[in-house]
């Protein structure tokens, strides 16, 4: 549950949407108690990959800047 609230979290601060189409395919959600434990961890690696590549493609730890944004609106914001 965890992952799903940090996921709802960026999208809602970014407001960008972090496509997770391999965790959807697998219809597991941490609601699911009846699912076993293997389902479960499966989901919960998958949904924690999207999430981190996502954030990876579109951030720079060195820059600490969004890949999308234009280095003019950088100067112009210094």
């Amino acid at each position: 549950m965890l992952l799903v609230h940090i996921r709802k979290y960026y999208e809602g601060t970014t407001g960008e949407e972090v496509p997770t189409d391999q965790y959807d395919a697998l219809h597991i959600s941490p609601v699911h108690i009846h699912k076993n434990k293997i389902s479960h961890k499966k989901a919960i690696l998958t949904l924690g990959g999207e999430v981190v590549q996502h954030i990876r493609s579109h951030y720079d730890p060195c820059t600490g800047h969004h890949h999308d944004v234009s280095s003019e609106r950088v100067v112009t914001e210094l």
